[in-house]
């Protein structure tokens, strides 16, 4: 199995947000659970740009993907 690309600091700092351990676990538990209807990308807490990222990253599969799907796992969680 391969190693991941990019871990989830990598992710925050691409999205422009606090990429340490602490800023990141209290991200996901500020904004948990994210209801099963809504996507991700139309979460109210991106803007605009962070949103496009998140959707065309998804879109074309890329090397984020994998990652935005665990991310997005533990925000419904």
């Amino acid at each position: 199995m391969e190693s991941p690309i990019h871990v989830l600091s990598d992710l925050f700092r691409q999205l422009g947000l606090p990429d340490d351990e602490s800023n990141i676990e209290n991200f996901i538990a500020t904004h948990r659970p994210l209801p099963g209807q809504i996507s991700l990308a139309d979460a109210p807490f991106w803007n605009a740009s962070q949103a496009q990222f998140l959707r065309e990253e998804i879109a074309e599969n890329a090397d984020w993907a994998e990652l935005i799907d665990t991310f997005d796992t533990r925000l419904r969680g």
